[in-house]
């Protein structure tokens, strides 16, 4: 049931991000420079949160695009997630 409700947060959140980078007729050079900049280094560096935390078979780099995408959220936004994400998967081990 916590995996269910992660993916649908993180669902959100990168449907989020993806509704910025177009805004009024115009696209946001900025985010779409941040999500690339984000994916390439999730990329560069193998980081996936799915796969990581969630334990979800690893997809090839499908699983570190979304997390790039998640990423240029921002620092504050993926230290909220990650704590989520992370005291959940710490319950998870205990019990």
């Amino acid at each position: 049931m916590e995996k269910i409700i992660i993916i649908a947060i993180f669902t959100e959140a990168i449907w989020e991000t993806l509704k910025m980078i177009k805004k009024d007729k115009y696209f946001n050079i900025d985010r779409i420079g941040a999500i690339l900049v984000s994916v390439f280094m999730c990329i560069i560096f193998d980081f996936d949160i799915f796969s990581t935390y969630l334990g979800l078979t690893k997809i090839n780099y499908i699983g570190n695009i979304l997390t790039g995408i998640l990423v240029s959220r921002g620092s504050n936004f993926v230290h909220d997630i990650l704590g989520t994400v992370s005291s959940m998967y710490q319950s998870r081990k205990t019990a």
